[in-house]
């Protein structure tokens, strides 16, 4: 492909990168910024050109030794859980911006113990990002079928560098607080995380399914090559424990590579989304690798006898077949997956850079002075000039020292280094005893022993027969042998170097902290990040300080990085959550720890400490006192926590209570409403039949015909007032548990009938007319005068409310395994959705007396819900179209133990 036209479809992909990026920054709050899959994908920065390139490379030299890097990853990704979400509320509570910030906070604010990690961070990492470029520059000239030029400003990769430091510098560096979440940059990394991991499939599929005919013919063709039996299998012991060393190895690299600390601790917005990262990023890994062993072994099929960088298959072969277009979507994806890496790592090492050895060791001494000789924007005008030249710096070591070996190689180089800080890193997080001492000697030695058994040998070249320190050791001395030091012979070169560097490195770690004692605040961080979680609310409560500090001191330092109006919010802030006094003036340790906090992001932990140091005047404090004061503020904490859970439980009780209370003011109104109403409809019988009685006394010459109206008018009344009785006195026996049902087998349907007959001349007169959606015999288990009792109630109000023409009630049974329901419904003016519950309240009719005169006692519902729920039954109104619907249920056969 032309040159011209390549570099045109790479200036279009990072405009598209600085537009994402841009529109991210823009939209932070947008959930398609802030999701655990945006989180998730940016982890996969991991996948570098190493694992785009390099994988193949190693699956076609050496088989499957390839796969050990990615299933270290994988089993530790469940311990995420717990792991990755204490160093998570570390960070977020103490503002770490990196992992050097992180290791020296644990130890004390140490400004040493920081520029150690920092060095030992851009050892390992800057040669690898110059291997980044070298993979870029590599595959352009493969794609474009041109060489590359001697000539600085010929080669192509030099814009490409500069183009990234230039992007990495302005999205990498936009707030003065390193621990600010960089969105923009998070959401460019996902989206290349995805681009990179399709078009890695796509030229997987290509491979598998175009050039060749499934994983069986490449395996079946691979076969008969020489050497494939052997490079495939694991080889017995030796060569198990070498996989088991690389996978520790990738396991380390997962929480300590300064990438991988970013994007998946300094860049979280919420821990529930490790719950995401937990099964996705396997999987992502998963996918990765699919396709990294048919291309590998297909590629050794089609180049069989040519010498070709088999670290490049993914796009020679495309090539080899004449397919342009799928040639530069592979380039693109690695492309994607060296940049991804660059980017976020350069700005990790500029964080480090800045805060742990520039500030500390440079700008400290005008940071303490009176005049604001150093401001916040100069701050991040240095870690734009330290993202921009540690990338040209990585540009200039792929030109000029040619680093000549594969991109696993030094990548694999690259964690044994950075392994270095796993002993000081966990011992953090789980071990108390843990001193600064340890920490950094265990790190120097560790280091040492890593420079003799990799670094000094990778400088001189593996492949030097004349170089007697390699083939004899250090004065000629054969258990000085750099790659089998102490007679270990049956290690490769990294699991070797890992080895003898992590056990030296351990050993001295545990070894010098038991000796040597740390100071106060060593201890005191020990426990914070020991028992993160109980201290992680109350966070400034359990920082340990004593001495003599103002306010006013405080605020002057605060104000010239954090500016005016951000201090006084923070101080606010302060002030309420501990309910300080705002004109107080001598400070105490919880605004000493919650100053150094705010000033972490922008100048580091070591250099807050310092400046901090500077305008109060602390007094030692003795270990003793330490855990004294430790222990008390335990305490503290366990009883404010009870205290809390106390108050959350006397806020429910007062709550329930003033709900109990208001319902029981609402029952007694409603009594009252109900007591009135059943006056009145006692009185209205009673009145009638003393009207009735009345006249028949007074007047003897009453014709006959209206004597025997006005007896029959006593005798109906008599029957309302009786039947009136009778639901009042049903009700008290059945809330009261005196009514006693007695269920048997019978016919629902028979009982349907029953209850219809005595309702017959009613439903002519309105002219009704009843739907049956039922079979002959329906059986159930009930008390069947009490049923017809509900039946009746059922149909007299469907009667009622029925409209006076076209009036039509539906009685439909329906039946499981264990229960029968039965749907009586009209077509009148029905119930209010909100009435449902209420309808079968004793006291629903009264509370709508004053709009309108109730029909009948109000009575009947609840009467007959009592009745069913006796039967263990439910009863219910549904939603309908038109009319009302009331519903019950009863069960098939007969509930041991539940009627009464």
């Amino acid at each position: 492909m032309n040159s011209i036209a390549l570099l045109c479809i790479l200036t279009c992909y990072l405009a598209m990168l600085f537009y994402i990026a841009h529109w991210a920054e823009k939209n932070g709050t947008s959930k398609w910024t802030n999701n655990p899959y945006i989180y998730t994908l940016s982890m996969a920065v991991y996948c570098t050109a190493w694992t785009y390139y390099g994988s193949i490379g190693v699956a076609a030299d050496s088989g499957l030794n390839y796969l050990p890097i990615y299933l270290g990853p994988v089993m530790i990704a469940p311990v995420w859980i717990l792991i990755l979400k204490k160093i998570i509320r570390i960070a977020r509570v103490n503002k770490i911006s990196s992992i050097a910030d992180f290791i020296s906070l644990r130890y004390g604010n140490s400004r040493f113990l920081g520029a150690i990690v920092t060095v030992i961070c851009l050892t390992g990492i800057i040669p690898y990002i110059a291997l980044q470029l070298k993979a870029i520059s590599e595959t352009f000239h493969i794609v474009t079928k041109t060489t590359i030029s001697s000539l600085l400003f010929a080669d192509t990769t030099t814009y490409v560098a500069i183009a990234l430091a230039l992007f990495s510098s302005y999205y990498g560096t936009r707030y003065a607080d390193a621990s600010e979440k960089r969105k923009g940059i998070v959401t460019a990394v996902a989206m290349e995380s995805i681009l990179k991991l399709l078009f890695f499939v796509i030229i997987g599929v290509y491979v598998t399914y175009y050039v060749f005919d499934g994983f069986d013919t490449i395996y079946t063709k691979a076969s008969l090559l020489k050497s494939f039996q052997q490079k495939n299998t694991i080889g017995g012991l030796p060569q198990a424990i070498n996989w088991f060393l690389l996978c520790v190895l990738s396991m380390f690299a997962i929480f300590l590579l300064p990438r991988q600390f970013q994007v998946s601790v300094i860049e979280n917005n919420r821990e529930s989304h490790i719950n995401t990262a937990v099964w996705l990023f396997p999987l992502y890994l998963l996918l990765f690798n699919l396709f990294v062993y048919p291309i590998a072994w297909g590629g050794n099929i089609l180049f069989q006898g040519h010498k070709v960088n088999s670290d490049v298959y993914s796009l020679l072969i495309p090539q080899f077949f004449n397919n342009t277009t799928l040639t530069v979507l592979v380039f693109l994806g690695g492309f994607s997956a060296a940049i991804s890496m660059i980017v976020v790592s350069s700005i990790g090492l500029s964080t480090m850079l800045t805060n742990n050895i520039l500030i500390p060791y440079n700008l400290i001494g005008n940071l303490k002075g009176n005049e604001q000789t150093i401001s916040s924007r100069k701050i991040l005008n240095t870690r734009k000039i330290s993202i921009f030249s540690l990338i040209i710096l990585a540009y200039f070591i792929y030109r000029y020292f040619g680093l000549d070996y594969s991109l696993v190689s030094i990548g694999l180089v690259a964690f044994v280094i950075i392994s270095q800080l796993a002993p000081a890193f966990f011992g953090a997080l789980f071990w108390r005893r843990g001193s600064r001492l340890g920490a950094v000697y265990g790190i120097l030695i560790g280091f040492i022993f890593c420079i003799y058994t990799l670094l000094i040998p990778y400088a001189t070249g593996l492949t030097n027969s004349g170089d007697t320190f390699i083939s004899k050791g250090l004065f000629g001395c054969h258990l000085l042998k750099p790659f089998q030091l102490f007679g270990l012979d049956y290690l490769q070169p990294v699991p070797h170097a890992l080895f003898w560097s992590l056990l030296f490195n351990t050993i001295t770690y545990f070894a010098v902290s038991v000796s040597f004692k740390g100071n106060y605040r060593e201890r005191n961080y020990a426990e914070m990040f020991v028992d993160i979680d109980k201290y992680i609310t109350n966070h400034e409560n359990a920082f340990i300080w004593k001495g003599t500090a103002y306010r006013n001191d405080i605020e002057k330092v605060l104000v010239r990085f954090l500016g005016l109006n951000r201090t006084r919010r923070a101080m606010t802030i302060f002030n309420t959550k501990y309910n300080v006094d705002s004109n107080q003036e001598l400070a105490d340790a919880r605004l000493i720890k919650f100053s150094e906090n705010l000033l972490t992001g922008h100048i580091g932990t070591a250099s807050a400490k310092i400046l901090i140091s500077s305008v109060v005047k602390e007094e030692k404090v003795t270990l003793t006192e330490v855990l004294k004061i430790l222990e008390e503020s335990k305490e503290n904490i366990i009883l404010n926590k009870k205290l809390t859970e106390t108050s959350n439980e006397l806020k429910e009780i007062t709550e329930k209570l003033q709900n109990a209370n208001a319902a029981l003011i609402s029952k007694d109104k409603q009594k009252d409403e109900f007591l009135d109403t059943v006056t009145h409809e006692l009185r209205t019988p009673i009145t009638a039949i003393r009207a009735a009685s009345e006249i028949l006394h007074d007047d003897e010459e009453i014709p006959s015909e209206l004597k025997k109206q006005f007896l029959q008018n006593i005798i109906s009344e008599s029957d309302r007032l009786n039947r009136l009785i009778d639901k009042i006195l049903d009700l008290e026996k059945f809330e009261t548990g005196k009514q006693t049902i007695h269920p048997e087998h019978y016919n629902l349907v028979a009982t349907i009938e029953k209850s219809i007959e005595p309702l017959v001349q009613l439903i002519k007169n309105k002219t009704i007319t009843i739907e049956k959606e039922y079979k002959e015999e329906v059986m159930a288990y009930y008390d069947e005068d009490r049923m017809i009792q509900v039946i009746t109630n059922l149909l007299s109000n469907a009667i009622k409310f029925c409209p006076e023409q076209q009036g039509v009630i539906t009685i439909k049974i329906v039946q499981d395994d264990t229960f029968i329901t039965t749907f009586v419904k009209d077509n009148g003016k029905g119930i209010h959705p909100n009435d449902f519950d209420a309808i079968f309240d004793k006291f629903y009719q009264s509370n709508n007396q004053n709009i309108k005169k109730p029909v009948g006692s109000g009575l009947g519902l609840a009467i007959c819900k009592q009745i069913i729920e006796h039967h263990k039954g439910k009863i219910w109104a549904e939603p309908t179209k038109e009319g009302a619907c009331i519903v019950f249920s009863l069960p098939k056969t007969k509930l041991e133990n539940s009627y009464a």
